[in-house]
């Protein structure tokens, strides 16, 4: 039965599951967990209705999930049902819980620790060539008694997506490739990289977009081997390097790349629109910078183009053939992303049209990138292993995730 869900959700099928076929009703009452896409990607939003209880009873439903680490996480709601004993969680606010405004994906993104502080983690499974899925435990409880419970699959990466890790001594970069499934009709690919905490990072949504037909790089530029150890003079020409790989690895298709840059790692990106326009297609920023910055923790410069320092203040975007999309908080507590943003929304390519800025007011440093999982206002550097306030509101930045990652995928051609 199990293989006959995944099947048909992955078809595109909506199915309406009812306690006969996924377990869901205890008590002896007749109340049904009723879900769109009990197997959906991890960035896909589901309808989760609870039929069937005593018109006007109190309900509580219960979303759980654990992490790499085996941590529980939990977010949970009370609910009043309506007179034919029902809550749906995208119509209904909740009286009280992990979220306090009618929103569907609410018991997915407000999940938060059991022993952890509760605004200083984000949830994240295995890396997803490790661990495609994750489950969601619904349950849910009417006057005190467990009534019905259901378990819905988060997908990272779908059957068939591909990953090859990159190493400098073998392919002159390092990071991870994820190729789409066969398939799927070819999408443009895709440079991703992070920010001031180097490494690795970015793999979820990298695993999502390969689900969906991009070809994803992502790419460590330093802290990692055969890099520099902190972000200080490092090459344009490794990005350079990393979007002739990935065009090449993309094969037969749309060839030109889109970059993806968060926070520092938005100069970068910024950089290479403007000096590669023969390679780079869009770019995507988050919580960006206008101008380029020393190097981080400390040095002079932090990035350079055949051997020499690139400082732009602001980095020109007059070049860039595509569109360079912004994406900021107003309430960012790191640096003024919000108005970075907006400057270079005012701005026009090489095509005469504008770039594009999404702000969001309250929303903080950590508003990207796909929604539907529980994020952090502030976290511990792995670089100056210091607390940062990234500023904002879990629901704000989750509001901005949910709105934005849309957009996203759009301009990427998804």
């Amino acid at each position: 039965m199990r293989r006959t869900l995944r099947a048909a959700a992955s078809a595109g099928v909506a199915l309406l599951l009812t306690a006969g076929c996924a377990g869901g009703s205890e008590g002896g009452t007749d109340a049904r967990i009723r879900v769109d896409k009990p197997v959906a990607l991890a960035d896909e939003p589901v309808r989760i209705r609870v039929t069937g209880l005593r018109a006007d009873a109190e309900a509580t439903v219960t979303a759980q999930a654990t992490d790499r680490e085996g941590e529980r996480w939990e977010g949970r709601a009370v609910f009043t049902a309506d007179g034919t004993g029902t809550v749906d969680l995208t119509r209904d606010r909740p009286r009280s819980g992990t979220y306090d405004q009618a929103d569907g994906m609410g018991l997915f993104w407000s999940m938060r620790p059991e022993t952890a502080p509760t605004d200083a983690s984000r949830f994240e499974t295995r890396w997803p060539e490790q661990q495609r899925a994750y489950d969601v435990d619904i349950t849910v409880e009417s006057d005190g008694t467990p009534v019905a419970r259901r378990t819905l699959t988060r997908t990272w990466m779908r059957d068939g997506v591909r990953h090859r890790p990159l190493t400098v001594g073998e392919d002159e970069v390092h990071g991870v490739l994820y190729q789409p499934p066969a398939d799927l009709p070819a999408r443009p690919p895709v440079l991703s990289f992070g920010g001031s905490a180097g490494g690795v990072g970015e793999r979820y949504s990298a695993a999502l977009l390969a689900s969906r037909g991009h070809p994803v790089l992502v790419l460590c530029y330093f802290d990692c081997p055969g890099r520099p150890d902190t972000l200080q003079r490092i090459g344009l020409e490794y990005f350079a390097t990393a979007l002739r790989l990935l065009d090449r690895e993309a094969g037969e298709g749309p060839q030109r790349v889109s970059v993806i840059g968060r926070s520092r790692g938005s100069e970068a990106a910024q950089l290479l629109g403007h000096h590669y326009p023969d390679l780079v297609e869009n770019v995507v920023v988050y919580a960006p910078s206008r101008d380029t910055h020393r190097g981080f923790p400390e040095g002079d410069v932090a990035w350079t183009k055949d051997g020499r320092p690139v400082e732009h203040s602001p980095i020109p975007l007059d070049r860039v053939r595509g569109t360079v999309l912004a994406i900021a908080g107003g309430a960012d507590g790191l640096w003024p992303s919000g108005p970075a943003a907006e400057e270079i929304g005012g701005q026009r390519g090489d095509s005469g049209q504008r770039h594009r800025a999404l702000v969001y007011p309250d929303a903080g440093h950590a508003l990207g990138t796909y929604p539907y999982t529980a994020t952090a206002t502030y976290l511990r550097h792995p670089v100056t292993d210091r607390y940062e306030d990234l500023g904002g509101s879990l629901a704000a930045d989750a509001r901005a995730r949910a709105d934005s990652w849309p957009r996203v995928r759009l301009l990427l051609g998804s």
